[in-house]
């Protein structure tokens, strides 16, 4: 497993890939950055702008709030967060099944 910001091959992809996703999410309601950063309690909205570049990820212990900051469905967020962060873990478990993002705002 990677480390946390390292971007590299299928693992890179997959991070960039998921922040444009909460990227989408965070537009579709119609908050900033730095709004979303406040719901999180977060000191710095440049946590947002990094997880939405893929440099970084969503904490784990940020997925409940981070889906209620955005409006969606708790289990259905974190579980698309996990095609994202844990690929292999999620294929095992869910298999080749994707959660769209219309499942989430829909």
């Amino acid at each position: 497993m990677n480390k946390q910001g390292k971007r590299t091959g299928l693992d890179g992809q997959l991070r960039v890939a998921g922040g444009q996703f909460l990227k989408q999410l965070r537009n579709h309601v119609g908050i900033t950055q730095k709004e979303l950063a406040d719901k999180l309690d977060l000191n710095y909205y440049t946590m947002i702008s990094q997880i939405e570049a893929g440099s970084s990820r969503v904490p784990p212990n940020l997925f409940v709030a981070y889906a209620k900051a955005l409006n969606v469905d708790e289990v259905l967020f974190t579980k698309k967060l996990m095609e994202f962060y844990d690929p292999y873990t999620y294929l095992a478990l869910f298999g080749r099944t994707k959660i769209s993002i219309n499942e989430l705002i829909g």
